[in-house]
């Protein structure tokens, strides 16, 4: 009786470590972390013509640009305006200054602004986004020109010849922002090449994109793909963020105070 309780204890273990493999989660193979595409703060909102943001869409924590800039009043959503501090006085240590052109616009500017361009030259041309598309809807979005084009009345892609675009393209991965409307991209972005604008997007991301030379769309068209090919294998994304963006278990320290009573402290370590 023993050994066929035994058996069947067995029997049910292997079952159960059965079934502990096929719930097992699958690889996520994309080469940034799940948690890290995201996008929980919001920083990888693709806005463009099929993806348009609500007239109402105002971002959260606005903040005044206290930086060199054409005009007044220019915002950021705070992260993206700390990023772009770091990024200007980098510049200026690299003997670039740097002048914020426009950073956020509300859906209600951009519509003016684009019916008058339309106005102007009967067609939409590409120069400025339809509202609702554009990326400094986001507050995430910013024009940087030098000094020069500052005197300019407009802006065009020979502006990609400065020393100045040049350096932002080469270093804005490091600050967290990309070049958003790349010359080869134009077909993608519907957008003409704007090497004065630039979107934050987060530090690791925008190495990424920059590095592979991909558009906002490639990007999230690709991270898209992986979440599918992901959850298609059994894998549950939503789960998997959860558990990358936990804090790591705490380990338990017995430690004693001055009078040498036993205490028990909680440890969180900070590479887990």
């Amino acid at each position: 009786m023993t050994s066929k309780r035994a058996w069947a204890a067995l029997m049910a273990l292997t079952c159960w470590l059965a079934a502990f493999v096929t719930m097992a989660e699958p690889v996520w193979n994309f080469p940034l972390a799940a948690n890290v595409v995201e996008g929980k703060g919001g920083y990888l909102v693709l806005t463009n013509r099929e993806t348009l943001l609500d007239s109402s869409y105002v971002p959260q924590n606005l903040t005044a640009l206290s930086l060199r800039s054409v005009g007044r009043d220019h915002e950021l959503r705070r992260e993206a305006a700390d990023a772009l501090t770091q990024m200007f006085v980098a510049a200026e240590a690299d003997g670039h200054k740097l002048y914020v052109k426009s950073a956020y616009r509300s859906w209600q500017t951009q519509s003016s602004m684009y019916h008058n361009r339309v106005e102007r030259y009967n067609k939409d041309d590409g120069v400025v986004a339809y509202p609702g598309s554009s990326d400094h809807q986001t507050g995430l979005g910013v024009d940087i020109l030098n000094y020069e084009w500052t005197k300019r009345e407009g802006m065009t892609p020979a502006f990609g010849e400065t020393a100045e675009a040049q350096w932002m393209e080469q270093h804005c991965a490091r600050f967290g922002f990309i070049l958003r409307y790349m010359p080869e991209k134009q077909e993608i972005t519907g957008i003409i090449y704007e090497p004065w604008h630039f979107r934050y997007v987060g530090q690791e991301v925008a190495q990424y994109i920059m590095e592979n030379r991909l558009s906002l769309e490639e990007f999230d068209q690709s991270v898209k793909a992986a979440i599918a090919a992901y959850e298609a294998q059994g894998g549950d994304y939503a789960a998997l963020c959860r558990q990358l963006n936990a804090p790591p278990e705490p380990k338990m320290l017995g430690e004693s105070d001055e009078e040498g009573d036993g205490e028990v402290s909680l440890f969180y370590p900070s590479n887990p």
